[in-house]
Order: structure tokens, then sequence, then C-alpha cells
């Protein structure tokens, strides 16, 4: 019974969301319906267009059509009635699913689809998109690309770099992809072939961003030390929920971004160069260990007095090393 699973998940203080995408099966009644109806995407060939996406072949919806958005609108409607779901993961959407020759309601460059899809996402309170196009400083929870589970800039190390890009471009509202690697070919959930190590970095990476996600449930796969490090960042991320949400705040009346690049706030050349720290708004800059077997950190410190998580107290304006046992995650509170 989804509702009575959903009213639990309440009880503990959850909020529920579902996961959709604007690809429909074209092997059943439901893409005869809506084929039949003119809500599908066309090809250039005026048939139905059926696209590899992910793990199969797909048709889609035209969700710029706005009789296929209030179709839609009304299913996902109709189901937070029924089931009590808080919200949507309107993943998909990507550009690359459609052509520019294709027959739509809003004909031209495929990125318009993209477009539609996050402007659809927008009706919704709680969503979350990976997909958008011209849609920075909206109200629309922004995911990185998916990651793979490795240490180099398709993984670990390209997270603070996407997400300092989004927030410059207007999308404040980012999550970092899901904590392990959200690449599902990449990353299979056999503990076998899981680095525990990548695995910890990466939750303490997003504990101290807007969003923590975490690809497969660490206490299933991980040893219990692992396990415990990534908890003790889950708690972290929880204890600083009320400062990320008046960011979140500051963020949708102003459209700075919740996460920031060094230069934000220190117009120095050094700053400009760096790509593995992040200031969580002007006052705690964070500096997360994104190399593997490192146990020590490098932190570029802007002006003024910061102390450390563990109670030091540093001058700014120059770099410091620190110890970054796998246990730590640096970072810094701005004291003046």
């Amino acid at each position: 019974d989804p509702k009575a699973m959903i009213d639990r998940l309440h009880a503990l203080g959850f909020l529920v969301m579902v996961w959709i995408c604007p690809q429909i099966s074209a092997d059943g009644r439901l893409y005869m319906d809506l084929r039949d109806q003119g809500l599908l995407l066309k090809g250039a060939d005026g048939r139905p267009a059926i696209r590899a996406w992910w793990n199969g072949y797909s048709a889609l919806i035209d969700i710029a059509n706005p009789a296929a958005a209030a179709w839609l609108r009304g299913v996902l409607t109709d189901l937070q009635r029924t089931t009590g779901v808080d919200g949507f993961k309107l993943d998909a959407g990507d550009f690359s699913h459609y052509l520019a020759d294709d027959q739509a309601y809003r004909p031209g460059h495929p990125a318009l689809q993209s477009e539609a899809w996050a402007e659809f996402a927008e009706g919704w309170s709680l969503n979350e998109l990976r997909a958008c196009w011209k849609m920075g400083n909206r109200a629309l929870a922004q995911r990185l690309r998916d990651k793979n589970h490795s240490w180099d800039a398709n993984g670990l190390a390209g997270c603070i770099p996407n997400v300092l890009a989004q927030g410059l471009v207007g999308y404040a509202f980012s999550c970092p992809d899901m904590i392990g690697g959200g690449e599902y070919l990449h990353f299979n959930g056999n503990a076998a072939s899981l680095d525990g190590e990548l695995f910890v970095r990466h939750a303490q990476l997003a504990a101290l961003l807007p969003m923590q996600q975490f690809s497969a449930a660490p206490w299933r796969i991980l040893d219990a030390y692992h396990n415990g490090l990534c908890r003790a960042a889950a708690h972290l991320h929880a204890e600083n929920g009320e400062r990320i949400l008046a960011l979140a705040r500051h963020a949708a009346a102003t459209g700075e971004p919740i996460v920031r690049p060094l230069a934000w706030l220190w117009d120095d050349p050094r700053a400009l160069h760096v790509r593995d720290q992040f200031l969580l708004g002007d006052d705690l800059l964070v500096s997360p260990v994104v190399v593997k077997g490192a146990r020590t950190r490098d932190v570029l410190l802007p002006p003024g007095t910061w102390r450390d998580d563990l109670g030091v107290e540093h001058l700014g304006g120059n770099m410091v090393t620190v110890p970054a046992p796998l246990e730590r995650l640096p970072r810094f509170e701005r004291l003046r």
C-alpha cells in the first residue's frame, strides 16, 4: 500500500519524492492513447519518435505542448492526492534525446524541450532536475550530471568545480549527484568493487553542500568503520540545515549562490584558480579531500581570522596545511 508506506515515512519526518521522466514505453495502451491524442514528440517522418536512452528505447512526451503538460500534471496531481507523495525528481529531459528536425509543438533547437521540462518542474514546490536550459534564478533544485565511482574529474574531483559553475550561472539550489557516484553503469553496488575511502570523502564533500544524497545505503555495502564516517557526514549536514536553508532563502531573494568560489569573497589571483574548496555563504570555508590516500590538506584562506573544526585559529590571506585523516572534513569558520 503506497499510501500507508508514505504515511509511515511522514510520521518519521521524511518527505517523499517520486522519480519520473518524460519518456513513455512504446509497448502499452498508454503509448497508444498519447499517440492518438498527439501528445508525443514526432520525428522528421511524422511518426512518434522512439529514442535510445538509459537502458532501453522509449517514446517522448512533447512536454512543450500545453496539452501534454496538462495531462502529465493531472497524473502527478492525482498521485499526490491518492498517496501523499510530496514532490518529484524529474530526471532526463536532456536535449541529446531530441533532434532539430523533430516535429514538436515548439519547433527549433532540441534544448527547447529541456527548457520546457524545467518549466514544467517549476510547478512543483519540491522538485529536482538534472537537465536545464535558460532556467537560472528559478525555483529549481538542480542536480549535477551523473558522476562515476572514481576520483577523477568525471567523479569526485568534478563535483566542486561543477557546483561552483552552477551557482555562478544562476542555479543556486544545487545537488552534487549521489554519494559514491550516480552513474549506474560505473557503480554496481557490489561491495567488492567499492572504494570505501572514496565513498567517505564523497559523503564529506556533500555534507556542507545544499543537498546530500546516497547512491546506495552505506550500511549495506560498507564495513562498520566506513559506514560510521558516512553517518557522521550525514549528521554534519543535518546540523547545518538551518544555515543552508537561510542561504537558500537568501539565494531566492537575491540570486546569490549558496555555494561560492573563494574569488567571490577575495579579489586575489590565487583565489581564481582554486577548484577544490568552496564557501558556504561568506563565513564557512570547506576544504574536502578529493585525492585518494591524502591525509593532509593545503588550504588557501581568504583574509581574516578563521577557526577550524578542531578549534585552531588561523590568520587568513595565505596557504595553510592541516591534517586531514579520513575521519576529518577540514572546514573553517570566519571569526572576523
